[in-house]
């Protein structure tokens, strides 16, 4: 994810970590559009996990439950439940990789986002473009 020129991170205002009698984890949030591409969770081992689920959206955990940190800090996968309402989206593994700080770049659009958009300027500095051509109808 590091040459991303648009990223959208949700924060999950309300999410559940549920482990099974085998000690294996489960998080259940709200379901999104698409389907996850090569999902990843970090950890940073305090309170913030990030959920990777494809190249241009990462959901932000928040305050993860002091008592889970252990357990989400030893697992090498878990399972992602996407929920809508109470339905089932989808149900998908992920493997967890913990971290030293989780760094959450961008700005808070609303109380329950993060969004980073750049400027055509900005994407196509970023991006190193060294030329431009121009086609189409002229108007």
């Amino acid at each position: 994810m590091e040459n991303q020129y648009y990223t959208l991170m949700e924060k999950q205002d309300f999410f559940e970590i549920i482990e099974n009698k085998y000690g294996e984890l489960a998080i259940f949030i709200d379901a999104r559009d698409g389907e996850p591409k090569e999902p990843l969770l970090q950890f940073d081992g305090k309170k913030t996990a990030l959920l990777k689920r494809d190249e241009r959206r990462s959901i932000v955990l928040d305050n993860v439950d002091a008592e889970t940190k252990g357990v989400l800090s030893e697992a090498e996968v878990v399972m992602i439940v996407e929920l809508h309402g109470e339905v089932v989206q989808r149900v998908y593994a992920v493997e967890v990789e913990n971290v030293e700080d989780i760094v959450l770049n961008g700005r808070r659009i609303r109380a329950d986002e993060i969004f980073r958009a750049k400027s055509k300027e900005e994407l196509l500095k970023s991006f190193g473009a060294v030329k431009t051509w121009t086609g189409g109808d002229i108007k």
